[in-house]
């Protein structure tokens, strides 16, 4: 019996000298990739900086949904649709509230007022 375990005892030891260079193997090649990585090119860098100028101004404007990809994408190729962003209903009533209220309106002609600065047609 005594035997049987020494046996297994080596068998194991046998094993774990076998595993041990190979899980040390690849430990001592992550500093070498380390040292492997490369600068961005001049053209690539630049491509990185206006990701991250559009993706603060996005970020900035609040943009969320289909709004940040349609802006982000217009502002990456560089049109010039990316500079005025299309307001939404719930900006434009927040808007319209406000002028409305700067010039006292109410009732009727405030309902009027607000009708026609939500369409658009003239603020």
């Amino acid at each position: 019996m005594l035997q049987r375990k020494i046996s297994i005892v080596l068998a194991l030891v046998m094993l774990a000298a076998l595993a041990l260079p190979a899980l040390a193997l690849p430990a001592l090649a992550l500093p070498a990739l380390a040292q492997d990585t490369k600068q961005p090119s001049a053209a690539q860098a630049a491509q990185q900086q206006k990701m991250k100028d559009c993706n603060a101004q996005a970020t900035a404007k609040n943009l969320k949904g289909d709004e940040r990809k349609t802006f982000m994408s217009s502002c990456l190729s560089g049109s010039a649709a990316a500079a005025p962003t299309k307001m939404t209903q719930q900006e434009k009533m927040t808007d319209c509230n406000k002028q409305a209220t700067a010039k006292n309106l109410q009732g009727d002609e405030r309902k009027s007022f607000m009708s026609t600065c939500l369409s658009g047609s003239t603020k």
